[in-house]
């Protein structure tokens, strides 16, 4: 791709996006979209000169536009993502993920932009008792946030089939790493550990601790969403993007603890209403047609969110 082509990505303040930005500097132009709802100018601080950035919330339609047209490829990673949050409080998840994402893809096709690749979400499985999870399983998604990501997926699929607009759906597992937002009561559940773990402090584990994630580190996750750009012959399709691993929430304490040479038993509570048991990635089809290649292991992977969080905290 020549380095002046021009890629979009919406959601480019939060910790996915911010660090997909910084692998897409180097290849053209870069320009973000961001309303700052759950993303921080922060996390762009470095690069802030390297690229546009237009305060844009993705409901507004018209401001969209301008900031779209000329792009080869938009990265759709903006979304409130959150299962608890989209419970709580329904109304905005469902008018950002879905409604957003609506006028992003219109706006992308009235363009002529070449490709889409749309931050889908693993929560569209639901609880299914098989593992790993494979893209031909039937979604059962069991909050608003998994149905909301998982219509996304059909209006790229849509998208694609109506107005020729290419598409790729990565249904994310659980990202973690550095600039992972943990103030919020919704933040991921290794962004809270780490932040007690710096504090020296009990997390709260909600459930026994037994349940079970595909953790996948950030830049092995913005490194997917490059193939999956320039990829021959996936227009329309859907792909994992988890590593193919799975490790309880239990064994990620142990871990952490182990390599703090700390001992601080967690706080156990009720289980979340919508959490999935269990979530593990059949990677299959995106090594084959992607050339997915996750690097980072779980533990370089905590090692160095970490060492970030313990310089920014």
């Amino acid at each position: 791709m020549a380095n002046d082509a021009k890629y979009v990505v919406t959601g480019g303040a939060g910790f996915i996006g911010s660090t997909l930005v910084r692998r897409l500097i180097e290849r053209g132009k870069v320009a973000v979209i961001d309303n700052l709802l759950t993303g921080h100018e922060a996390n762009l601080k470095e690069v802030r000169g390297q690229i546009e950035f237009h305060r844009v919330d993705i409901r507004d339609a018209a401001a969209l536009d301008p900031v779209i047209q000329g792009a080869d490829t938009v990265f759709h990673l903006a979304a409130i993502p959150s299962v608890p949050r989209s419970i709580d409080d329904p109304v905005p998840s469902h008018e950002v993920n879905i409604d957003g994402t609506f006028n992003v893809l219109r706006a992308a096709a009235n363009a002529r932009v070449r490709r889409v690749v749309y931050a889908a979400s693993s929560s569209a499985y639901g609880d299914t008792e098989v593992l790993p999870k494979t893209e031909t399983m039937t979604p059962i998604p069991k909050s608003p946030y998994a149905v909301q990501k998982l219509l996304g997926e059909y209006y790229a699929s849509v998208f694609h089939s109506c107005y020729g607009l290419e598409t790729v759906a990565l249904r994310f597992f659980n990202v973690y790493g550095p600039r992972q937002d943990p103030t919020s009561p919704y933040s991921g559940v290794l962004s809270l550990f780490m932040k007690h773990l710096i504090a020296r402090t009990s997390p709260t584990i909600f459930g026994d601790g037994e349940q079970s994630r595909d953790f996948t580190y950030v830049e092995d996750v913005a490194d997917l969403c490059w193939k999956a750009s320039q990829a021959d012959g996936v227009a329309g399709k859907m792909y994992n993007a988890g590593n193919g691993n799975e490790y309880t929430l239990n064994q990620i304490w142990r871990l952490l603890q182990q390599m703090e040479g700390v001992s601080l038993p967690p706080n156990m509570a009720l289980p979340r209403a919508g959490d999935v048991r269990h979530s593990k990635a059949d990677t299959a089809a995106a090594i084959r047609d992607l050339g997915h290649s996750p690097r980072i292991t779980i533990e370089e992977g905590l090692r160095r969110t970490l060492e970030w969080y313990r310089l920014a905290m």
